[in-house]
């Protein structure tokens, strides 16, 4: 792989996108899994800028996940920052979540000078409105929101208006998709590679069509949901959905986003170590994070 910016991890320690408790506890659960000690034994340049201020969700006085909007706009705003801030000091953020709402933050900050395509990895596809989600859950909302649509106060974060266009998105291992988000991302022209065009073509050809997609960007910003690997791969998420990328699948897709080279940003999120064995999920998030950083067999 080219060489790249130094690596600027950031921990955002938010669960306030979903009613189901621990993914807060996902940054400090991967970098005990020895984050740091991989980056060191790849040869990264990294720095650890430790976590942006989350505040305690049992402090609001709603217990209602979607009624914690200010708390998540507040939250990805910091996200926001720190992610332009990185991008203009030439550095690489390594975002370390949370629920997958801090895209919403993290995708614009990333994006804020120059435009960048998206690989969104995930069982889920996130991009239902308040009209459309069934939970009123905001984690599943975040791409909608970089899209233009849904809740106002998110697609505005940061600046105003979409952070990514649809022809530079595509979104790989979807497997759970409600009506609205299927009506949105066909609406949209959004390329959508699901675990059946996993199965018939196998991960090697999806992937290779979805850097294809991207081909006419110059940087890209890997968003990466852990609930894309099958349950008994990773048992320590919020939202597992059984049938999905199995270990080796997902490390040849890591395998082969950084041998394209052009990811200059990521997210990985939606590690729950209360729902984990052994902190298991965290330690293949970090091994998958290795992948993309340039980890090889040979």
């Amino acid at each position: 792989m080219s060489q790249r910016e130094p690596i600027r991890v950031i921990g955002v320690p938010m669960d306030l996108g979903q009613s189901r408790r621990g993914v807060d506890m996902g940054p400090s659960a991967m970098r005990h899994a020895g984050l740091h000690r991989r980056l060191r034994a790849l040869g990264c340049d990294s720095e650890d800028a430790g976590n942006v201020q989350i505040v305690e969700r049992a402090l609001l006085a709603s217990r209602v996940p979607g009624s914690f909007l200010p708390a998540v706009v507040e939250a990805c705003s910091a996200a926001y920052e720190a992610g332009r801030d990185a991008v203009s000091e030439w550095r690489f953020p390594l975002f370390l979540g949370g629920d997958h709402s801090i895209a919403a933050g993290t995708v614009g900050g990333v994006s804020h000078g120059a435009p960048v395509g998206l690989l969104w990895i995930d069982a889920h596809a996130d991009a239902n409105t308040p009209e459309t989600s069934p939970s009123g859950n905001i984690h599943g909302m975040p791409l909608a929101a970089l899209l233009g649509h849904g809740l106002p106060d998110l697609v505005d974060l940061g600046r105003p208006g979409p952070k990514v266009t649809p022809d530079r998105v595509v979104l790989i291992g979807v497997r759970d998709v409600d009506p609205g988000e299927r009506d949105l991302l066909r609406d949209l022209g959004v390329a959508v590679f699901t675990m059946s065009d996993v199965d018939v073509h196998g991960i090697a050809d999806v992937t290779r069509q979805a850097l294809t997609h991207l081909g006419g960007v110059d940087r890209l910003h890997l968003s990466l949901d852990l609930d894309v690997l099958d349950p008994r791969e990773a048992p320590g998420v919020g939202t597992p959905v059984r049938g999905g990328l199995t270990y080796r699948e997902a490390h040849l897709l890591m395998e082969l986003v950084s041998r394209d080279g052009r990811v200059r940003s990521a997210d990985v999120v939606e590690v729950n170590p209360i729902l984990d064995e052994r902190n298991r999920t965290a330690e293949i998030a970090v091994e998958l994070v290795a992948s993309l950083l340039g980890k090889s067999i040979l």
